[in-house]
């Protein structure tokens, strides 16, 4: 085989995870090989689009700091670029006093109670008595996803990954020690095919929808405005998120957090549209009357995916097995990709051992990753052991034989 064709690292699916582990591991002297199965930058998964938000507000304890230490990992992967994806903002919480998870996640968050009224004049309608209205000075933020994607591959390139795209129709093969899968929706597929293991990941069909403002309050709702917008997120029935109005001037997204389960490769793009939309647009009507309209529903919907787990959490591991250590699979849960690429980029091309002339110790995880997040470490002085041989044809992942000499 080509020695082109040969490579330390090999990982499946180039959207926000796989691109940053790419670049992670090519940084750190791998050679690096990232494949997609479509065009790069596509729209058919979760990273695709114009905006995502980041926040630190939280219900669970342990996803605060990783997202702190995620908006470090930004800001200098954003000084390698030479430009910015992510732009940073106040996030808001609203929702019912008894809701025990929003508490939480103020708590988690920083966040501060303040008078909406105050600080966005007439933007908000919240109900008196009874409600939470706090926030999180510099706890959110947006994320161009697209642009995003875009630079983690050239950042990798540039560092000497190999990128390649619709790899499926090619039928091209390679080999490498490790692989790391970072497929979205498709995670539960593609493991099933390969492994025969069942993984509680389920994709849920979601859209992103852009409302009209209200002619005359443009400029209140920008995070460049004089009050500076915030992202929020608004819990409750509905519950909704949104981010200020930056991509696409003159509307908002409004976001209803739910859709229907899907197939990745079988979506019809409808389902869910019609309910969503009437869920945020009554949303609006009690919250927001005053300044977004919503005659006609939304003026622009764009598709994703989510990949829900039972407890809403990541799921990272090693695929074990006949694989042991020598496939990781990505992180996959929720559309938090994007604002999680880098953190679970940089950690998951620690997880195989990139050796590459003799056996070397793993460097471990770093010590911002906590146990108590339920992922499994690597201890510090574990020496490698001699690595797997994969071949890797678009989607798939096959055992071809153990090698006594690194690739």
């Amino acid at each position: 085989m080509a020695a082109e064709s040969s490579f330390d690292v090999i990982v499946l699916g180039a959207g926000i995870m796989g691109s940053c582990a790419a670049h992670a591991a090519a940084s750190r002297g791998a050679t690096v090989l990232l494949l997609d199965r479509f065009d790069l930058l596509h729209h058919l998964g979760s990273s695709n689009g114009l905006s995502r938000t980041i926040r630190d507000a939280y219900p669970k304890a342990r996803y605060p700091p990783m997202v702190r230490l995620a908006r470090r990992l930004w800001s200098g992967a954003e000084a390698d670029a030479g430009y910015r994806v992510l732009t940073p903002s106040p996030h808001l919480s609203i929702g019912p006093l008894s809701d025990a998870s929003l508490l939480a996640a103020v708590r988690n968050g920083g966040g501060a109670e303040v008078d909406v009224g105050e600080r966005w004049p007439g933007v908000f309608r919240v109900p008196d008595g009874g409600w939470v209205t706090a926030v999180s000075e510099l706890g959110g933020g947006v994320l161009n996803a697209t642009k995003a994607v875009a630079m983690f591959q050239a950042l990798a390139v540039s560092k000497g990954a190999v990128v390649r795209d619709n790899t499926e129709q090619k039928g091209e093969e390679f080999r490498g020690a490790k692989c790391v899968v970072t497929v979205g929706a498709w995670t539960s597929k593609l493991v099933k095919s390969v492994a025969g293991l069942d993984l509680p990941i389920q994709p849920l069909h979601m859209l992103s929808l852009y409302w009209k403002i209200k002619p005359g309050h443009e400029d209140e709702l920008t995070v460049t405005g004089e009050a500076g917008f915030p992202t929020f997120s608004s819990h409750g029935d509905p519950h909704v998120y949104s981010t200020p109005s930056l991509e696409l001037p003159g509307l908002i997204k409004i976001n209803y957090d739910s859709g229907p389960p899907c197939d990745p490769d079988r979506r019809d793009w409808t389902s869910g549209v019609d309910d969503a939309a009437a869920r945020v647009a009554q949303w609006i009507e009690e919250f927001m009357p005053g300044h977004v309209e919503t005659d006609g529903g939304p003026v622009v919907r764009q598709s994703c995916m989510y990949s829900m787990t039972p407890d809403k959490d990541f799921v990272i591991d090693f695929l074990g097995g006949e694989f042991g250590q020598d496939v990781v699979i990505g992180p996959a849960s929720l559309v938090t990709a994007s604002r999680w690429g880098q953190r679970w980029g940089s950690s998951l091309q620690r997880w195989p051992s990139m050796a590459r002339p003799e056996p070397r110790q793993r460097p471990g995880w770093s010590s911002s990753i906590s146990e108590s997040a339920g992922l499994r470490a690597i201890p510090r002085g574990t020496t490698t052991t001699t690595p797997i041989n994969l071949i890797v044809s678009a989607n798939s992942v096959i055992l071809l034989s153990v090698s006594s000499t690194h690739l």
